[in-house]
């Protein structure tokens, strides 16, 4: 059971030649994707029948196999019109073992734990729900799924596009037979993104049909794959200094690193990428570069945008946790708006995959006396509030170890804190921060590195906090006013406007705040004279932004000891997103976006805290640390801030952008792309060009466009590319982003990776650009 494509009728010797070739075709990609011989592929290749699980009454049997790119998963569908339905490896954002889903654990009962599995998709895409015949079964599954998931994330960029052209050469070869027509390699120029005339795919097909057969097969294709993937801006760099033999020695690389990528390196450096890039092994032992080795640095992350030193942890972690910019989420729970989107589990699992460091939860009481998270007075569904804490118990920590704030919204009677309270003790266990470090009263936040792998709670306390260090228990009042975005939530949804409300707090909840208590926000003066570093307030964006334009220096010092929330206006029922730059300009920790909705505002966000290994903090520049600073980022005057640069940007090229599904009915048209640069900082920073754009070529357009911006302060302004299609008639449609930092990007010719709306990168699509940051005159 091999294939389940509709074959056309082929002879018994056909078939069995047919059936070898696809093994051979198989080897071939498992070797490409590092997995020759390899069984658990092996496993994966012949496939087997898992039950699909939908609901309680849908659970069916279906087949599951990997087909011989070894990239497309392809399982059987009884639907009328879709008798086979498939899917890519490289949509799957992860694996889980176990009744891990909803899905599982409402329609599976606890005893098939140990055969049930779910598929994960980037994006919206529904989740795959399977049960296997048996534990042994399940594992080679999982197994196999996550190997070849990890092995096709780590290929090299140039793998990446080879894997992806050749499993397009084979979609276009219609008929299977290994070679291929006019007609079909027409075809597969389409699928590539690129639209030829008819007068030049004849041209290529003959100048590559070496054999005359009419059909082009084996090396022929090689070579037609040679020919497609010739970029000659890497041939003008790679001959300007190839001066030795018509190769890089050693030295020309050397000067190709010191005078065009700009970087601090000896002879030393050039030896290395040399023995890391180089593919022919002649050369290496000459210790040359040849155009193929300097074509793969190009497309590795020595020659990516980021700075491979900030692609892991490279700040100071022991500085006070109000020294940190914090990725953070709002409304945690919610897959989609706020109105009427589902509330889930698995909203915080994606959240928290993505390195955000505070989360909401928004406590109802809910029956059997079972509290609950929604958004409150909607039609949004209800999660149980101890399935969220199970939740965060198990990934908290999967892609950083730095410490995890719990927002709560509480709404609940003092029955059910409590209960969260119980919930909150008994399942997070020693990772729950339940008394200050150390065993004297504090003055200031302990860093993020002595708070490695441990939960804070932020919410409502009764006391103060130096009560935990002394013998008097005494709870001045036993209510407190409520939350300022829950009395804002209540405001909204009720009329006439009420007061704003006390609530009961339970004292074993009130208990576990420590380092986080909210309090309500009088001033900038008050809060200096009045409030202790570990007392912080959150802000509605209308309020946060006016501080910021009236008192920016004021909100800087504030948020140098005390940690500042902000979050969307109650107006944004469609769950989008305010600016979060001029938040941080002005110091704020807490800058909460609804991390469910793929916006510009997101993509801002993953740039801001992309660098430092992803892991969710981000040092805030000295200038917003330190006491004397009188930064104002509104009116820019002489300080260690002002570090005035011009921004040289050219941009080359781009390679094989995808498609953009304007009509799914129709064969999706080849795109006319363009490339916007955005620098996002202080006011005076912020600015935007954009390349003309060409006509229908997706695969590898060419621009050569330049353009400058000049910085006046550096370390604040984050830099953007946008790859959009091209309408005259309509908005432009969205094709890739990519966001960072402009004092993590490298100098010089570098590759800038593509990324989704949603953040998820798009294989083996990227902008080849020229960069250049220097000191203004």
């Amino acid at each position: 059971m091999s294939c389940f494509h509709k074959h056309p009728k082929r002879t018994k010797s056909e078939e069995l030649a047919f059936q070898e070739q696809q093994k051979k075709v198989a080897q071939e990609n498992g070797k490409r994707v590092g997995l020759e011989g390899d069984l658990d592929l092996q496993f994966l290749l012949v496939g087997g029948p898992l039950v699909k699980i939908c609901s309680n009454s849908w659970k069916k049997n279906r087949y599951y196999k990997l087909q011989e790119d070894c990239q497309t998963f392809w399982h059987e569908s009884k639907k009328k019109f879709k008798k086979t339905q498939t899917f890519s490896i490289l949509d799957i954002e992860s694996v889980r073992k176990g009744r891990q889903s909803e899905g599982l654990k409402k329609y599976t009962d606890a005893s098939v734990e140990d055969r049930c599995f779910s598929i994960f998709f980037k994006g919206r895409k529904k989740n795959l729900d399977l049960m296997a015949k048996s534990e042994e079964e399940l594992n080679k599954w999982v197994t196999g799924l996550e190997k070849i998931i990890n092995n096709m994330h780590n290929l090299s960029d140039q793998k990446k596009r080879e894997h992806w052209i050749i499993s397009c050469l084979r979609k276009a070869d219609k008929n299977g037979d290994n070679k291929m027509t006019l007609k079909e390699l027409k075809h597969f120029m389409r699928q590539i993104n690129v639209d030829v005339s008819d007068t030049y795919a004849a041209e290529i097909f003959k100048k590559c049909d070496i054999s005359h057969s009419g059909t082009l097969e084996g090396s022929e294709i090689t070579e037609f794959y040679h020919m497609l993937t010739y970029r000659e801006e890497i041939d003008v760099i790679y001959a300007k200094y190839a001066q030795t033999e018509a190769q890089m020695s050693a030295r020309d690389l050397l000067n190709f690193l010191l005078n065009e990528q700009r970087e601090q390196v000896t002879e030393e450096d050039a030896h290395r990428l040399i023995e890391k890039y180089e593919v022919d092994q002649t050369a290496k032992q000459k210790k040359h570069m040849t155009k193929d080795g300097f074509l793969m640095y190009l497309q590795q992350e020595d020659g990516c945008i980021l700075k491979p030193t900030h692609k892991f942890e490279y700040q100071d972690m022991d500085q006070p946790l109000s020294h940190y910019y914090i990725s953070s989420s709002h409304n945690t729970y919610l897959m989609e708006d706020q109105l009427k989107g589902p509330s889930s589990t698995e909203a915080y699992i994606k959240a928290l995959m993505k390195s955000c460091r505070c989360v909401e939860l928004d406590c109802w009481d809910g029956v059997n006396g079972e509290p609950v998270i929604y958004h409150g007075h909607t039609l949004t569904s209800k999660v149980l509030f101890k399935d969220v804490i199970k939740v965060i118990k198990e990934y908290a920590f999967k892609t950083s170890e730095y410490p995890v704030i719990l927002s709560l919204e509480n709404h609940c009677s003092v029955d059910q804190q409590k209960l969260m309270a119980h919930y909150l003790i008994s399942i997070l266990g020693d990772a729950l921060v339940k008394k200050p470090l150390g065993d004297t009263m504090p003055t200031n936040f302990p860093s993020p590195k002595a708070l490695k792998g441990k939960i804070l709670i932020k919410g409502k306390r009764l006391n103060k906090l130096d009560a935990v260090f002394t013998s008097n228990k005494v709870v001045e009042d036993e209510t407190v006013s409520e939350e300022d975005e829950a009395a804002e939530c209540k405001e909204n949804s009720e009329k006439p406007k009420p007061k704003k409300t006390k609530i009961k707090l339970a004292r074993e909840l009130s208990d576990m705040v420590i380092y986080c208590k909210s309090v309500h926000f009088n001033g900038f003066e008050h809060a200096r004279d009045n409030q202790a570093f570990y007392e912080m307030s959150s802000f509605k964006e209308s309020k946060a932004f006016h501080l910021a334009e009236t008192s920016a220096t004021a909100f800087i010092h504030h948020n140098m000891d005390k940690l500042s929330r902000i979050y969307p206006a109650g107006s944004r029922t469609d769950s989008s997103n305010y600016n979060p730059v001029p938040m941080w300009n002005v110091g704020c920790q807490i800058v909460a976006l609804n991390f469910q909705t793929p916006s510009k505002e997101m993509h801002l966000n993953q740039g801001r805290f992309r660098p430092n290994g992803f892991c969710g903090y981000i040092l805030k520049p000295e200038f917003q640390r330190s006491l004397s600073s009188q930064f104002d980022p509104n009116t820019l005057t002489k300080g260690p801030w002002l570090k005035k640069k011009i921004f040289h940007i050219m941009v080359i090229s781009a390679q094989q952008l995808p498609k953009v599904n304007r009509d799914k009915h129709k064969n999706k048209s080849i795109v006319d792309p363009l490339v916007r640069v955005e620098i996002h900082g202080v006011q005076a920073d912020n600015g935007s060009k954009e390349t003309n754009y060409i006509d229908n070529n997706g695969f590898n357009p060419t621009w050569n466009e330049g353009f400058q911006f000049p910085i006046s302060v550096p370390e604040l302004a984050l830099v953007r590319f946008v790859v959009e299609d091209h309408d005259t008639a309509s908005q432009n449609d969205f094709i890739g982003q990519y966001c960072l930092p402009l004092t993590s990007a490298q100098n010089g010719y570098r590759h800038v990776p593509l990324l989704t709306k949603r953040g998820d990168v798009i294989s083996s699509a990227s902008l080849f650009v020229h960069l250049m940051l220097i000191d203004a005159q």
